[in-house]
């Protein structure tokens, strides 16, 4: 194992829950305002996910006001304070940027039983 994937190593985070495309999460997130830090709670629809080490990253969607909001995260971010989900959906992609173009009903995920 080289320096840099032992650097690497040190900085991911090990409490990560297991989620996949579909699943429904609440990630809480770290807020700086001027000098107060609150956490504030993104919750929605994982779209996408990237495995790669350190770098890896998850995207959410959410419908706010009935506009579609989307937020990449960094999984390993020490912005990020915790991963909950929520329910597991079951879809058959990895990816699931069709959903951008769904709206109401249609855009629903079955659970996963």
């Amino acid at each position: 194992m080289n320096i840099i994937d032992q650097i690497e190593q040190a900085q991911m985070k090990q409490n990560v829950p297991a989620f996949n495309a579909g699943d429904t999460v609440v990630v809480q997130v770290k807020v700086k305002e001027g000098e107060k830090e609150r956490v504030q709670a993104f919750e929605g629809i994982v779209i996408a996910k990237r495995n790669r080490g350190l770098n890896s990253a998850f995207t959410v969607r959410k419908i706010s006001h009935g506009t579609g909001v989307e937020r990449v995260f960094q999984t390993h971010s020490p912005m990020i304070s915790e991963i909950t989900v929520k329910r597991r959906g079951a879809v058959r992609r990895a990816k699931l940027y069709y959903l951008r173009d769904l709206t109401g009903k249609a855009a629903r995920i079955k659970e996963k039983l």
